[in-house]
């Protein structure tokens, strides 16, 4: 009798086995081949970093604990795995839980790829704007702003350009730069003297003065949607046709970067190094193209810099989907195309001076480890 029970025991659990396996090459095929995105966010976020080839592996490291030596138990956790299958939900991110309670909560689908300090899922950005009326509306200057105007001469760009900087929303200003202006929206202006467009053209001066030489486009984003009769939305269409057009016409642009401003307050945007105050950063990176990766790495490379030489002066690496702006920003272009937002609506021209000039800084070390030995002599 005992030995029946102990032979039936041994087939039962080499039928498990094999079902297990079965199924496990089953789901492996079923992945491999699927042509489309699944619509489960645990899903894609398995399958993220994990090529075909090494699927099988990665599946039956969950059903034999022998195979985890390399990695964490918890990372091929089957039951934790399969709780997130069937519910479709993340028990670390609050998002999952107030989804269905608040509208539109559920496809903020904002990812934080690298936190700098005090960012969290409370202070994601957020992209808004107000009607294109009010974004071509002038509004008077602020007394700082006028007095701010740079009257040295500025340095000579160099000719060979391998920098495009320009603005998918230059309307995006600052309010102390503007007179009586206090909220988000008050804070756009079509006047590059207050808007983002100053910042960029600081940005090339000061990479001018590293050797570097950046082209800057000046279009005023809002004036040019008016006329195709686009919306704000369509502003990073509007955008794509200038950085084509401009990647066509000069064969040495290697970078592109589309500079913004964030809506947050000051002190979300701003801090303290040393005795200068300086208007915090950070990346946004499209997941919804062929050079996501690329610019991933790209914008974490130059986070980890900068917070090694100004710690602090980043909020992090961001990572967006379709469902949460834009999902694309014109990276696919190129696999070192970058998405800076230089401060918030609170901060004033030296702060955003201070942080522009960090930034070139390191952003020249980074160019010229990208450059051949001698580009600096072209």
């Amino acid at each position: 009798m005992n030995s029946n029970i102990r032979v039936h025991s041994i087939f039962f659990c080499i039928n498990s086995w094999l079902f297990s396996m079965i199924a496990v090459l089953v789901l492996a095929g079923i992945v491999t081949i699927y042509p489309s995105t699944f619509s489960s966010s645990h899903v894609n976020m398995l399958l993220k970093d994990i090529k075909a080839d090494q699927l099988f592996i990665h599946f039956l490291k969950a059903e034999n604990h022998y195979f985890l030596s390399a990695a964490p138990a918890e990372s091929y956790s089957l039951s934790g795995t399969l709780f997130k299958l069937a519910t479709n939900t993340q028990p670390q991110d609050i998002r999952t839980f107030l989804g269905r309670e608040l509208p539109g909560f559920s496809t903020f689908d904002t990812g934080i790829a690298v936190a700098g300090e005090g960012t969290d899922f409370t202070n994601l950005p957020v992209e808004s704007a107000p009607p294109l009326e009010v974004l071509l509306k002038e509004k008077e200057l602020a007394m700082d702003a006028e007095e701010n105007e740079d009257s040295a001469t500025p340095p000579v760009i160099p000719a060979k350009k391998g920098v495009f900087i320009y603005h998918s929303h230059s309307w995006e200003s600052f309010a102390p730069l503007l007179k009586d202006v206090k909220g988000t929206d008050e804070a756009v202006s079509p006047n590059k003297q207050v808007n983002i467009i100053t910042v960029g053209s600081k940005l090339s001066e000061e990479l001018a003065k590293k050797g570097i030489g950046a082209e800057h486009d000046k279009t005023n984003t809002a004036a040019e949607l008016k006329k195709k009769g686009w919306n704000w939305e369509n502003s990073y269409s509007l955008s794509r046709e200038t950085v084509q057009t401009a990647m066509a016409e000069n064969k040495d642009v290697k970078f592109l970067i589309d500079i913004h401003r964030d809506s947050l307050p000051r002190e979300k945007t701003t801090v303290l190094i040393g005795e200068k105050q300086y208007a915090r950063l950070f990346f946004i990176v499209g997941k919804e193209h062929k050079n996501y990766e690329q610019n991933l790495k790209v914008a974490t490379d130059l986070h980890k810099v900068l917070e090694a030489k100004y710690k602090g002066i980043s909020r992090g690496v961001f990572v967006k989907g379709k469902s949460e702006g834009n999902g694309i920003y014109n990276q696919d272009l190129s696999s070192r195309a970058l998405l800076l937002e230089f401060g918030g609506v609170e901060n004033n021209q030296a702060e955003l001076d201070n942080s522009v000039k960090a930034f070139a800084e390191v952003f020249s070390e980074y160019y010229w480890k990208a450059e051949p030995v001698n580009a600096k002599a072209n």
